[in-house]
């Protein structure tokens, strides 16, 4: 007797299931029920979100931590609701997969009228494609098992977002499965430019007297960071990271200097990179907010400049050259330096500086971070640091994380919202660290519903709410009344919303009295509204926004 074919539903997921996701991100609609049900009963837990967009940002965050992720929505009016949450995954290399219900095929051929159109059938399918590196619609049962493993196959090998709709009479239906199942590919290799690229950048190492690494976040999409590691112990060279690639390896690392974004960056740390004689830049994103709004003084002259696929040192381009080839190839080759020659002041040293608080003193930006950095190593274990476009994002630039603490931030897409739904789903990812949200009172009125869903599911993370009255950020590039916004009291929301516990805090000592609460209150979601003056903002916040203005003014 021949074994019963699994259904088109059954096979996605356990295909799902196979490559190490077991919560699905979404909501729920009419042409997505069926699939739903099934979904749930092959054991995966659909985490259901206050709206689509919320869904994507959670998935985002937990494939950052997991290595892949989903969600499911509904047609049209959930799949192009999630639009900017997966052009967001695009752009900063999340694998996500987005999966969407949809007219039945014999809806579809009669060409029928109905609810959640517009356009024509293809409108969700055209836009994804747009947005993602595969996407497909399933229209023949047979062809199912094929295309899903295609779908998946190119999100893994490009670590990037995918998109699969099932119309709603697809998702019974038998499902053949494929003789073969499609894998990530090897990345493309040529060997002799490999070796070329190796041995002009390890010529220009072995000469120089003050190397510097500076790491990206293509280390940690493909999974690489062990071989940064590999290569420090080897060389002995200090390294940086960009924001997007904050914590790509222990902060604590004796080799660490801190975070460079140019101008953004700490006055060491800017001088180090930018006076080094050779700068191994390994998977980092040339992006403005990468490099300070293109503050960064990182001379091709002295760059060798290596991504996923392709090495640049000086005019010269290698391609294709894996990075994981690259960096073994330099790991084999490069001798160790002196360390009294490589001028390394690790960023772990600033945090032995005592912090006293100054009870009756009112809060600054700066005094608060301070503050957190200092909180954040009291913690027990580790914890994921989520930082919302913004101030926020900037001022973590200065932040050194304890222990094997992890960082997100959206340093490239810098979508205002991120950070609420980002830590439902990085919370999800990781359980065992404990999230801390650093987000603004702007940013916060766009998705702050997704605080139930974090409470419901009896999460424990500690946010910041850092209210300064508007769109900071904005008012240091530019101010107008629309920085303006309806001033909330946002302490007082979590309780709307459920089982936690919130305050407002004005000084230094207040502040100290509501970290020590937060620290012990281990079992729900704790809330901490940060009162600073309007234009308090950081450094680093006012050095971009005159440099932006710069960028925008005419005379420029």
């Amino acid at each position: 007797m021949s074994q019963e074919l699994p259904t088109v539903g059954e096979y996605l997921a356990k295909r799902l299931q196979e490559i190490g996701i077991n919560n699905i991100f979404g909501v729920v609609g009419d042409y997505v029920l069926g699939l739903m049900d099934v979904l749930l009963e092959n054991n995966l837990q659909l985490i259901a979100t206050c709206n689509e967009l919320n869904a994507g940002y959670a998935a985002d965050a937990h494939a950052r931590l997991n290595g892949v992720s989903a969600v499911c929505v509904t047609y049209n009016v959930g799949g192009l609701s999630l639009v900017n949450a997966v052009a967001g995954s695009y752009a900063e290399l999340v694998p996500t997969i987005v999966i969407s219900g949809a007219p039945s095929t014999a809806q579809e051929r009669q060409k029928l009228l109905l609810h959640h159109t517009a356009v024509d059938y293809n409108l969700q399918l055209e836009v994804f494609e747009k947005i993602t590196v595969a996407a497909v619609r399933i229209t023949s049962p047979t062809q199912a098992a094929r295309q899903i493993d295609r779908t998946i196959s190119a999100c893994l090998r490009e670590r990037r977002p995918v998109y699969i709709e099932i119309p709603t009479d697809m998702v019974d239906q038998p499902c053949p499965i494929s003789e073969t199942v499609d894998l990530p590919l090897e990345p493309l290799l040529d060997r002799r430019a490999l070796s070329e690229a190796v041995n002009e950048a390890v010529e220009l190492l072995e000469k120089s007297q003050r190397p510097v690494i500076l790491a990206g976040v293509e280390l940690h999409r493909y999974g690489i960071a062990e071989q940064l590691s590999s290569l420090l112990d080897k060389t002995g060279y200090p390294f940086a990271t960009t924001l997007l690639g904050k914590s790509i390896l222990s902060e604590m690392h004796p080799q660490f200097i801190g975070s460079y974004a140019g101008t953004l960056s700490p006055e060491y740390v800017r001088q180090r990179v930018e006076t080094s004689d050779c700068i191994l830049c390994l998977g980092a994103f040339m992006s403005d907010i990468n490099l300070g709004g293109f503050t960064a003084q990182l001379p091709e002259a002295k760059l060798i400049n290596a991504n996923s696929d392709k090495v640049k040192i000086k005019h010269h381009f290698y391609h294709p050259v894996s990075l994981p080839a690259f960096m073994a190839g330099l790991t084999s080759k490069l001798k160790p330096k002196k360390a009294e020659l490589l001028d390394i002041k690790p960023a772990k040293d600033s945090l032995a500086r005592s912090f006293e608080v100054r009870s009756n003193q009112k809060l600054t930006n700066a005094r608060f971070y301070n503050q957190i950095n200092r909180f954040i190593g009291e913690l027990e274990g580790s914890s994921i640091v989520i930082a919302e476009t913004g101030d926020a994002l900037i001022a973590t630039i200065d932040l050194v994380l304890y222990g094997d603490s992890e960082y997100i931030g959206q340093a490239l897409y810098t979508s205002i919202g991120y950070a609420v739904p980002a830590c439902l789903g990085a919370a999800l990812a990781a359980p065992e660290r404990r999230p801390i949200v650093l987000v603004g009172d702007g940013a916060f009125q766009m998705t702050c519903q997704e605080i139930s869903t974090i409470i419901r599911h009896r999460l424990n993370p500690i946010f910041f709410l850092i209210n300064n009255d508007g769109y900071t950020i904005e008012r240091a590039i530019h101010e107008g009344s629309y920085n303006d916004i309806q001033p909330w009291k946002y302490h007082q929301l979590p309780q709307v919303f459920g089982d936690s516990w919130s305050c407002d805090v004005r000084t230094e000592g207040e502040l100290e009295q509501a970290l020590d609460k937060a620290k012990f209150n281990q079992d729900r979601l704790s809330f901490i509204e940060i009162h600073l003056d309007r234009l308090d903002c950081s450094v680093g916040v006012k050095r971009l926004g005159q440099s932006l203005s710069e960028r925008r003014s005419p005379e420029s």
